[in-house]
């Protein structure tokens, strides 16, 4: 019987002890038993490395020291990665339940094997522990689209540990969009398998999420298409810049208060549910 890991889990750290406890638990209390856990620390000043030796016995590797960001660390833990299935936990987010390992591993060994990019839906909550909203839908709704956009929630995605030989490991120069650059490689010729599972709940404080960092977002994903060779962006890709610039000049004008009232206006008329206004 192979007794390797189906999965491994790798969870970046930096001054996240508020969070990284319940993130922890959320992997330990798994019921699926063939895990691996690696906690990479980017030198924290606060108690993570305390939490971290607190749970040592749970983890399988582990280590704190500076790095240049979350795909550095990231690309340190898949040194150690044993594991089948590759999976990112952010720090403050954590597990729907203790059964999701159990129930992904189901599907797994049901979907065709050509299948190296596996994801499900994610809640996204605020930091007040607000539910905003859920991402994740079929390929077949949002593939055509991930040339141009991060269609899928990268929160509930695995990655076959054969695409990190086949495409290499993350691209350090990415701040933001990494994770999709390196999703692209795979995916601008191939298709993902959806699973119809939430997977994780997903706080909405990352640097991701943070309106101030939108352009730079924009801006990362039209490198990564041009680094796979998709010269020409797209016309959703036009779409979201102008939103952003929208979105930008509002807050300058209106101040943020204001500005997050007028944008959940706009998604109330667009019949979708408040978000600026909860993610506080």
């Amino acid at each position: 019987m192979n007794k390797l890991p189906t999965f491994t889990i790798i969870i970046a750290v930096y001054n996240a002890d508020k969070t990284l406890q319940k993130c922890i638990d959320s992997v330990v209390s798994q019921n699926f038993s063939r895990k691996q856990l690696i906690i990479i620390d980017g030198n924290s000043t606060d108690n993570s490395i305390e939490i971290i030796k607190k749970n040592s016995q749970s983890i399988s590797y582990w280590i704190s020291e500076p790095d240049t960001g979350i795909y550095n660390a990231w690309n340190k833990g898949l040194v150690k990665a044993e594991g089948e299935w590759i999976y990112f936990l952010g720090a403050d987010d954590y597990f729907i339940d203790m059964n999701i390992l159990d129930h992904v591993n189901h599907y797994l060994n049901e979907i065709p094997q050509k299948h190296k990019v596996v994801y499900g839906q994610v809640k996204y909550i605020s930091t007040s522990g607000n539910y905003l909203y859920t991402r994740g839908e079929p390929w077949e709704v949002v593939g055509r689209r991930y040339k141009q956009l991060m269609t899928i929630p990268h929160q509930g995605v695995f990655q076959h540990k054969s695409l990190f030989v086949e495409h290499g490991n993350f691209d350090e120069s990415f701040k933001i969009a990494g994770d999709y650059e390196f999703l692209l490689r795979e995916l601008k010729t191939k298709a993902a398998f959806f699973i119809p599972l939430p997977i994780a709940y997903m706080t909405q404080d990352g640097v991701g999420s943070k309106t101030s960092n939108s352009l730079t977002i924009i801006n990362e994903l039209r490198i990564a298409q041009k680094k796979n060779q998709l010269i020409i962006p797209g016309p959703f890709w036009f779409f979201a810049l102008v939103r952003v610039y929208i979105r930008t000049f509002i807050w300058q004008v209106l101040g943020e208060d204001k500005a997050r009232k007028l944008l959940d206006v706009g998604r109330l008329i667009m019949k979708k549910p408040r978000h600026w206004t909860k993610n506080v």
